[in-house]
């Protein structure tokens, strides 16, 4: 396999990654305010 191939797959992972968990936290945090008020 190729050594580009293998690092463009493994930053789309920690893209997705990292972007699935801003949007987990993101909703858990507007839960947070909304159930405070």
């Amino acid at each position: 396999m190729d050594t580009v191939a293998l690092e463009l797959f493994f930053v789309g992972l920690l893209g997705l990654a990292s972007l699935a968990i801003v949007f987990v936290s993101a909703v858990v945090v507007k839960n947070l305010y909304r159930g405070q008020r």
